[in-house]
Order: structure tokens, then sequence, then C-alpha cells
């Protein structure tokens, strides 16, 4: 099978390559970049005014599956990522059973292999069902096919505990994914400060998140351990990762869509769907992450899809679940707030999007080269449209882009040279 794209703006960040040029993709692979490649093929996709990209990879998202199946299985949350333009997912341990053995670990990958839209590459949890007190089996788990290890959502409290799991995870080439927070400082609904005040929540303390973050910066430099840092929301996590990195300690970091594209006065708007852990923050935090992002500090772009059924969201602000969906939003979010500010080129966000998240998990992926396999993205730039609850692919419409205009549209998902999702 023979493919070729032609007439697109190729977009590489490996290759520092930014050009009209055609692709021609034989089964599952690229075998020719040029100018106006004429050959005989079995499909053309005519690419006039798209842009074609190393196809994204989501390294923090939520599927649900299993246990959890009313809010998204693996099926539908593979429809809406690549409805989304991602090639690559990486779904978080929280489910039920959790991940723990690389028996449950391995259903996860066969439902991704059968459902066999995305690749799908699940994280193993740290600790035997999430509960912070005895350590998996990391040689197990990875040999299982696990990307790398967290516990998502329940943070490893115990500091002997967390660092002996580093230095596990270390060993085989591994590493841990941190949810950093300090639960006694974790009591709210949404941002401590006025907005919070004004809805009459309790309000999240930023320092929740930042001293944990601090703690597991020490662990990481004194032992001289690879580590990363999920989901990063505030402006003293950026400035601790960024005066961390300065000083060479081996942490890496990643920052959620929606975290770049608002901030909790979006809760005002958007309510229920506007309350995610961490929160979102103030004008200030939104700004020091677009910071981290251009410098360096930041190392990749997640959407932290967390999808959950309606009734579960209807609880109110006080008692419903925290979490967005996000991986139909986050090209739309980042070319409105990042591109389209001059905050970041599109070989930068390319960087932030595919190849740092291919590199971190070290997956040969995150480019668009010949004798690569093709996975690709390819993307109207300037399509807007208004985004409705009618539109989303997800199982759940937990969403607070319902109802606003995006710029942005995914026309193409391609992976392993098989076109699995197309909007004309």
């Amino acid at each position: 099978m023979k493919t070729l794209l032609k007439n697109g703006t190729l977009i590489d960040y490996k290759t520092n390559t930014f050009d009209k040029l055609d692709v021609l993709i034989q089964d599952d692979k690229v075998t020719k970049i040029e100018k106006d490649i004429k050959e005989e093929v079995d499909k053309v996709i005519d690419c006039t005014n798209l842009n074609i990209i190393p196809g994204m990879i989501d390294m923090h998202c939520h599927l649900r599956e299993p246990g959890f199946e009313h809010k998204e299985t693996i099926e539908t949350g593979s429809k809406s990522a690549v409805a989304g333009g991602f090639t690559t997912i990486c779904p978080m341990p929280n489910t039920k059973p959790t991940p723990d053995s690389a028996i449950v670990l391995q259903k996860i990958i066969d439902e991704g292999k059968r459902v066999n839209l995305c690749n799908v590459r699940p994280y193993a949890s740290v600790t035997k069902g999430e509960k912070g007190e005895e350590l998996v089996d990391f040689k197990e788990l990875k040999e299982a096919g696990a990307v790398a290890f967290s516990d998502d959502g329940m943070p490893v409290v115990n500091p002997r505990i967390f660092r002996e799991a580093m230095y596990k995870a270390n060993e085989i080439g591994s590493f841990l994914a941190e949810h950093c927070e300090e639960k006694s400082l974790y009591q709210g609904a949404i941002n401590a400060g006025p907005i919070a005040e004004k809805l009459g929540v309790d309000g999240v303390y930023p320092e929740s998140e930042e001293i944990m973050l601090a703690r597991d910066v020490v662990l990481a430099e004194t032992n001289k351990l690879r580590t990363h840092i999920c989901h990063i929301s505030t402006q003293t996590s950026v400035n601790t990762i960024r005066d961390a990195k300065k000083r060479g300690v081996k942490v890496t970091a990643e920052t959620c869509t929606h975290h770049i594209a608002f901030t909790v006065e979006e809760v005002l708007n958007s309510g229920v769907n506007a309350k995610m852990n961490p929160p979102l923050r103030e004008e200030k935090d939104r700004q020091a992450i677009i910071k981290g992002l251009q410098d360096g500090t930041i190392d990749a772009i997640v959407t932290d899809h967390a999808p959950h059924a309606e009734e579960e969201k209807d609880r109110g602000l006080a008692k419903a679940p925290n979490g967005i969906i996000g991986f139909e939003t986050a090209l739309p979010a980042e070319i409105m707030n990042l591109i389209d500010t001059g905050a970041l080129t599109y070989l930068e966000l390319v960087k932030l999007t595919s190849y740092n998240p291919a590199k971190l998990l070290n997956l040969d992926r995150g480019t668009i080269e010949v004798g690569k396999v093709a996975d690709i993205t390819i993307f109207d730039p300037n399509e807007k449209y208004v985004y409705t609850k009618e539109m989303i692919v997800s199982k759940s419409k937990n969403s607070p882009f319902i109802g606003k205009e995006l710029k942005g549209r995914v026309k193409y998902t391609i992976v392993g040279g098989r076109v699995v999702y197309e909007n004309n």
C-alpha cells in the first residue's frame, strides 16, 4: 500500500524542516520526502493549505478501562485520541484493578491492539493498588510493556518508599512520573483565592503541588536519579524545576493544555467542567508556564484527558470529580494560545507534542524521516469552528471548550501508515 501526502507543509523538529514537501508512505514506513513526488500510488491525500507533523504523543491521559467503562473505554478513548491527532497515548494506572501486575497490564495492551487505532502504551503503578505501601515488580512490568511508572492521582507520600522506587525504576532504565500533591493542603474544589471565596467552596493551595515537587527534586538531586513531574500548574513549580535543571538535576516536567488555555476565572463560565487536579490557577501562573515552555523548563504538553459521566459531574462544584476531556481540543488550544500569540513557533510546538515525549519515553517516534514508522498528524491550522457537545467523540462530555470558537482542526491521523481518522 502506497500513500502520497501531496502539497502540504512538513514541520519536523528533529530535522529542522519547515517546508512544502511531499511525503511518500509505503506500508507502515516513510519512504520518500521530496518536492513534487511523481509516483504511482494507491492513495493520494491532498494536503494543500494543511500542515503535516509527526504524530502527537500524549504521555498523560486516562482511559478508565478496566473498572470505569461508564466514563470511557480503551476503544472510545482511542477514537477520541485519533480525532485529536494523537498517534500514541499513555494511560495512567488509576483503574480497577490497578495495572500493578503483568496480567492486568497485558490486558490493557491487548485491548489497545484489538482496537488498533493508536498506539496505547500504558503506565504501570508504582505501588500495589496505588496504596503507597508495597512496591510493584518493576522489572516484570517493564518487560510486560509498561512505558514508565506512576501512582498518578495518589502521590507516594512516604519519602523512603518513593526514594526506593526511584532507584528501582532507574536501575531498569525507566522513571517515575509523579503526581505532586501534599494532601494536607489539598482539600478544596478549585484554586484558593477570591473566586473560591465568591463561590463558597474550599480552595486548593498552590503549595500542595509545590512542596511535594520540591521533595522529589531533592530526592533526584541527592541521589542523582531521574524523575518526571506530572502536570505542573504554578509559577513556583516552574521556577523550582528551572533552578534544578540549571544545577544539572535529572528532572523533566510536563504541563497540560488547559493550564495554558485557562485560568481559575474559567470556573465562572464552565463550572464543574473547569474543575481538575491540579486546578486552574491565576494568570501569573499561566504566563509562567508559557515562559517555561519557551525556555525548555517544561519538556512536554499533555492533555490529562480525564473523562467523567455527566451524572458524576452534576454533583456540584464541591463534590464533582476532578478532570476534563482533552484529546480533541488540545491542538486548537495550543494553536490559539501558543502559536497565534507568538509565544512559540510550530517547530517548537512539535518539539513539545511529538519529539520530546518520544525521547522521554524512549519511543522510536516523534519525527518524520525516511525509514521511520509513518505516525503522522495532518491539520488545517486556520479552520475555525464552534466546538459543540455533539461533535465530541469521547464517551464523556466534560469539556470547558464546549460552545467556544476554536481554530485549527485535525484532518487526517495516520498510524503505522494507515489512515485511522479522516475529517473532510
